[in-house]
């Protein structure tokens, strides 16, 4: 196998690394090189996150034959070392992550990166943070890396002070340290009883538990399960999420946006895996159904009484964490692909949501969050022995070349991701949303819904509405209503991005059924763990190979 294909996998955690310990070495006053390093180290990731969705695919079967590739980092094999493993569920999260992060990079080069120090590291280590989560291939590794994107993002919500985003920063960070406590106790006792942390490995061994060793096994997955719950933004446990998503910065809350995903993934991938014998509480089954309906019932609720864009769009982020959660909770197969589907429509939608939100609050006049901001970001930088920045949100402070038409940019960008985020047609909203109900009308088989699909379908296109009422009322407000507003000047270089993940979106409705067979397929490799698991811990899987050519090299 080619050498450069042989270590692919590590690139996508070892090049954020690499470039956000670099960028240190540099002061905040020197943004060239800084950026230069960034934007380089995105389009590294991109690269290598693509290759590797592409060689998962069936294009190559020669070089992964089942489709899974796993790295063993110093050529130790599972289930003795740590492995990194690429299957198509892993490789989609990492190319939509990686996707997410270069639009969101370059949409805080505008000004969002100058209203604190250290953006620019701290951004990396949070891209590495989500490569490491999406491949790694055991709890403890997925613990570390939680842990890395975590405390990158606490720096990255208070980047740039202000009371509120303190105030809602605080409180984000404590519920975090409390859910990776949880993940923390519920790893140990996982190791205690299972005797090992690989997931693979836990797929062979908890079968096999009895008595009270499956009781322990049973309860430390339940307190791990609690903590990716909360990290994917579940009822009860997601008052943190609106606050801390408003407050934060446009290109943060966008990044932002991909989190929740990662706690879904979690649960996702373990409850695959565990599958064949009833997977454990939440991973599947009611409880997992019947939180998830909540989380819907409290994004509609919280969309229909925010009065503030950001704060909506967050409750757009519940929903949708609510509604994939839900999918998984039917533990229907047919249900898998379009939740999918659905994720990456959601993160790429809301994404850009976020960032047209930071344009969109410079139509009106007066912004709550401006003097705060505008006064303390001095003082931070003073702490630092950087030079004082002008007003971030200033008409000067910006870079690039401004773009003509603002307002109707501003009004065609809010009716994309609004069509996008309620679910209407024609755009990929509609298809996800449409897949989803044609999956819950047909998981019963012959029967018809049962009173659980009912129950989805309701909430489901309850959701839609209660957004579309509140998106409507939103946008009347910032575009028809009478109020004195300005028109602000946009730069290329920050609707670029809005119009590139909302021009994904559309390729999406154009190539649904493509995508579509594609999700299909990584459905069935996640009904089918065995795949998984008979490719991780093969004999050879993660070893470099000898002078004869035996073995299986890196993947």
């Amino acid at each position: 196998m080619n050498p450069w294909l042989q270590h692919l996998p590590v690139v996508p955690i070892v090049a954020p690394l690499a470039t956000g310990a670099a960028m240190l070495l540099f002061g905040e006053s020197r943004r060239v090189p800084r950026v230069a390093l960034a934007l380089t180290s995105a389009f590294v990731q991109l690269v290598a996150a693509a290759t590797l969705l592409y060689l998962s695919s069936d294009a190559v079967p020669e070089v992964w034959p089942e489709g899974i590739g796993v790295y063993g980092i110093g050529g130790w094999p599972a289930p003795f070392g740590i492995v990194l493993v690429v299957d198509r569920l892993s490789a989609l999260m990492l190319t939509l992550g990686t996707v997410l992060g270069l639009a969101a990079l370059v949409y805080s080069l505008t000004r969002w990166d100058r209203v604190g120090v250290h953006y620019h590291p701290l951004f990396q280590f949070l891209m590495m943070g989500l490569a490491g989560a999406f491949l790694t291939g055991d709890l403890f590794n997925l613990f570390v890396f939680f842990e890395v994107l975590l405390a990158a993002s606490y720096g990255l919500l208070l980047h740039g002070s202000g009371r509120a985003r303190v105030k809602a920063g605080l409180h984000y960070i404590v519920v975090n340290l409390l859910s990776s406590l949880a993940f923390l106790v519920g790893v140990a006792m996982i190791y205690g009883v299972a005797g090992t942390l690989n997931m693979a490995d836990l797929a062979v061994h908890w079968p096999a538990l009895q008595g009270g060793d499956r009781a322990l096994f049973e309860a430390g997955a339940a307190i791990l399960g609690v903590a990716f719950l909360v990290k994917a933004g579940s009822w009860p446990l997601n008052f943190w999420l609106p606050p801390a998503y408003a407050a934060a910065g446009a290109s943060v809350a966008a990044v932002l946006a991909i989190m929740t995903k990662v706690g879904v993934y979690a649960i996702l991938r373990l409850g695959s895996l565990l599958a064949d014998t009833g997977a454990p509480a939440p991973f599947g089954g009611p409880l997992l159904f019947y939180l998830a309906i909540a989380t819907m019932v409290l994004g509609i609720v919280g969309m229909l009484a925010t009065q503030q864009l950001e704060r909506l769009i967050a409750f757009t982020v519940i929903m949708s964490s609510g509604i994939l959660l839900a999918a998984l909770g039917t533990g229907a197969p047919s249900m898998t692909a379009p939740a999918l589907f659905y994720l990456v429509n959601s993160v790429l939608a809301t994404g850009a949501f976020f960032m047209l939100a930071g344009m969109i609050e410079r139509v009106r006049t007066t912004v709550p969050e401006r003097a705060d901001a505008a006064a303390l970001a001095p003082a931070t930088y003073a702490a630092f022995a950087v030079e004082d920045p002008p007003d971030p949100y200033g008409p000067d402070d910006e870079i690039g070349l401004a773009i003509p038409a603002a307002m109707a940019f501003l009004g065609l960008a809010f009716l994309c991701c609004g069509l996008l985020v309620t679910g209407l047609p024609p755009l990929s909203g509609f298809i996800a949303k449409f897949a989803l109900l044609s999956a819950a009308f047909g998981a019963a088989g012959g029967d018809g819904p049962g009173p659980d699909e009912w129950l989805l379908i309701w909430v489901l296109i309850g959701g839609g509405l209660a957004a579309v009422i509140a998106l409507t009322r939103k946008g009347m407000r910032v575009f028809w209503s009478g109020a004195e507003r300005v028109t602000p000047r946009l730069r290329i270089i920050e609707a670029g991005p809005v119009a590139f993940l909302v021009s994904l979106c559309i390729a999406l409705t154009v190539v649904a059924g493509p995508v579509m067979t594609y999700l299909d397929s990584i459905a069935h490799m996640l009904q089918t763990p065995q795949i998984y698991v008979r490719a991780v811990l093969s004999p050879h899987a993660g070893t470099p190979p000898d002078e004869a050519g035996h073995g299986q090299a890196g993947p």
